[in-house]
């Protein structure tokens, strides 16, 4: 299923060929930024804060396999 929406989390910045390589701090950055959007929320509430927390870890966690694990871009020219 392929969704196009150019505005979907407009804020999170592109990594993979960035230079210098993304930090653990701007993978992080972007995982939080993923999360607020899908749930909805800016800060969870002490209930929802645990299955917040692991879901940002989670995903930078992915997001760090994934950038191990591409090809790098095309030299720019």
């Amino acid at each position: 299923m392929k969704i196009d929406n150019p505005r979907m989390c407009r804020s999170i910045k592109t990594l993979r060929g960035a230079e210098p390589a993304p930090t653990d701090e701007e993978m992080h950055a972007a995982a939080l930024q993923y999360v607020r959007k899908i749930s909805g929320y800016r800060k969870p509430s002490r209930t929802n804060e645990a299955a917040f927390d692991g879901a940002v870890a989670e995903i930078t966690a992915a997001t760090e396999r994934l950038l191990a694990s591409l090809a790098p871009p095309p030299a720019r020219r």
